[in-house]
């Protein structure tokens, strides 16, 4: 029988282990990402949080090497979305568009969601904004803000406004105009901007409230008549038209905001590395001008800014909702 030296293999052995876990220690981690990124959308294909989505979601493919691909969630408010997105995995492959609905409205509004905008969403950055205005109707017969604000007073509940629906930017900012000026005006709730514009620009209702990025067009072809901005600033493109902090109401501010999240159990690192490329998409130049040419401002920020907007906005608009009594609840 041939000797065998069990101690010489069993140090070879160990050798060879040693070397192997070496070896992996050693080893970069797996690159991020390594596969298709999916961004839930809560709204459907074709509107303003789509194309906003789209086009950052276009630069970062290009960024991160691999597909960033929309997914439309459609329904409730993004109510739907906002589900699908708080129980998706916290990996580093879903990305969700958070508005100022999502995360500041709809828990003042409902008693009960299917989320938690604080426990189930890490926050990354805002992305873009678009100003919210009134407009008339061209036969309303109200050619400016203070016009507007003379005959509400007048003449309480006479006239009407249409939103994209209850409880989106476009009624609440409409919400804080009436506590602060003391006018009265009826909300009439449409589903969606699109019929709402459509009323309007057809005379069936004096006044809508509506975003740059989705009545710009109509206004500029002289079909609405923009009366005030609910902005900080005058829009660029429109730079006859006062904002309601120029007619003296200090705190009526309001926008349609966009802000990117991700599941609450995404590793820091991988937040960190999406906020950073989603900040990059957005300040890209040819982003920019897309979405300038579409009325959006772009605001990219970090996680921080995110946060603690979060924070004054909630507070702003929960105090706001609470006073006028607004609630979605059936």
């Amino acid at each position: 029988m041939p000797y065998l030296n069990f101690g010489g293999c069993l140090a070879t052995l160990l050798a060879a282990i040693a070397v192997s876990v070496s070896a992996q220690a050693q080893a970069p981690a797996q690159i991020f990402p390594s596969k298709p990124v999916k961004w839930i959308v809560g709204y459907p294909a074709g509107g303003g949080s789509d194309f906003l989505a789209r086009t950052v979601a276009a630069q970062m493919s290009v960024q991160l090497g691999q597909p960033v691909i929309i997914d439309n969630r459609a329904g409730a408010g993004a109510i739907v979305g906002a589900e699908v997105a708080a129980r998706s995995s916290g990996d580093g492959y879903t990305l969700f568009t958070a508005d100022n609905g999502v995360l500041i409205y709809n828990p003042a509004l409902y008693k009960k969601l299917p989320y938690d905008p604080v426990r189930d969403f890490a926050p990354l950055g805002l992305m873009a904004r678009t100003p919210l205005l009134i407009v008339a109707a061209p036969n309303a017969g109200i050619r400016n803000a203070q016009e507007l604000i003379d005959m509400l007073k007048k003449n309480p509940g006479k006239l009407s406004y249409g939103s994209p629906g209850n409880g989106s930017p476009h009624h609440l900012a409409m919400e804080l105009f009436k506590s602060r000026t003391a006018a009265f005006v009826v909300h009439v709730p449409y589903r969606g901007a699109a019929p709402a514009m459509q009323d309007a620009m057809g005379g069936q209702i004096p006044l809508i409230v509506v975003d740059t990025s989705t009545g710009m067009s109509a206004i500029k072809a002289g079909k609405l008549v923009p009366l005030v901005t609910f902005s900080k600033q005058r829009v660029s493109q429109l730079p006859d038209v006062p904002t309601m902090i120029e007619l003296g109401y200090k705190d009526v501010e309001a926008y349609a905001w966009q802000g990117m999240v991700v599941p609450a159990g995404t590793p820091g690192d991988i937040r960190q590395k999406l906020s950073l490329e989603m900040q990059a998409a957005v300040n890209h130049p040819s982003v920019r001008k897309k979405l300038e040419e579409a009325s959006w401002e772009s605001v990219p920020s970090d996680a921080g800014l995110l946060s603690a907007y979060i924070v004054s906005e909630t507070k702003k608009w929960h105090a706001l909702i609470r006073e006028r009594g607004i609630s979605l609840e059936q």
